[in-house]
């Protein structure tokens, strides 16, 4: 989904192009992270300039991520994970999350962008009780992603599926929801449906994100609340529901940032 990494350099290590932005890094470095360059930072600041809550917005985000993933190890006992479109890795990954509440928990890790491929030894880090994996796989490919995160999990009992911040590279609204429909039908009862996006609710994340659009980096679109709502039909949300990324279970008193998220059961 990138077009920020030349050809393979016959070592079977991709090029980087670091003279085009590209999305992960961007987030990395809205989050402080440290795996971006110039060109990313460049167009970070561009997109902070237009819409000032841009970092707050992405590290909130990872906030919920947290949240969320303590919430489905812990109350909702939830011992395996898979996360889809995951991104380079930050402080507070699925599997640190997760193994911090479930030492025995069992993560897979799903993507198909060769940057974060040469990053996943990071992520395949794992307690001697659970389990990491990552698997190279297109968001819309359910049946290579299955196949694949078998080798890990069993599909036979509760799976939580982790949406964060991906859906808004699929364009059309339709296209997405049958994408999120696949993944989630072959989930098992009792699976949970973790989710989050950014929102077209201000004029100034509106214009942000068209400014970014235009930089080289991979589209990334918005969404109403209502259309990330429907993402969640035939399952049953948890509390409270679907809300912006800081007042899902906040931990102090929220802010308000353009974005929203939701986790919810599948019977």
């Amino acid at each position: 989904m990138t077009n920020d990494v030349a050809a393979d350099s016959g070592q079977g290590i991709p090029r980087l192009n670091t003279s085009v932005p590209h999305s992960a890094r961007v987030w990395n470095y809205w989050l402080g992270g440290k795996d971006n360059f110039a060109v990313d930072r460049a167009v970070g600041d561009e997109v902070r300039t237009v819409f000032p809550g841009i970092v707050d917005a992405a590290r909130f985000s990872r906030a919920f991520l947290r949240r969320a993933v303590t919430f489905l190890a812990g109350e909702a006992g939830i011992r395996q994970f898979l996360d889809v479109g995951t991104g380079l890795p930050t402080a507070d990954n699925t599997h640190e999350v997760a193994q911090r509440v479930a030492p025995e928990s069992r993560i897979v890790y799903v993507d198909n962008d060769p940057l974060v491929l040469a990053h996943a030894r990071a992520l395949l880090t794992s307690t001697p009780e659970g389990a990491t994996q990552y698997i190279d796989a297109s968001l819309n490919d359910a049946d290579t992603i299955v196949r694949e995160a078998a080798t890990t999990l069993d599909f036979d009992r509760p799976i939580a599926l982790m949406l964060l911040g991906i859906m808004g590279h699929v364009e059309k609204h339709d296209d997405a929801r049958a994408i999120v429909a696949a993944l989630v039908d072959r989930l098992p009862s009792g699976s949970y449906l973790a989710m989050s996006d950014g929102t077209s609710t201000s004029a100034a994340v509106v214009e942000s994100h068209r400014q970014y659009n235009e930089s080289g980096a991979v589209p990334y679109h918005l969404r109403s609340p209502g259309e990330i709502e429907a993402f969640f039909t035939g399952l049953e949300l948890v509390e409270p529901g679907v809300v912006p990324f800081t007042q899902w279970r906040p931990e102090e008193a929220p802010a308000y940032v353009d974005g929203y998220c939701g986790v919810a059961r599948k019977p």
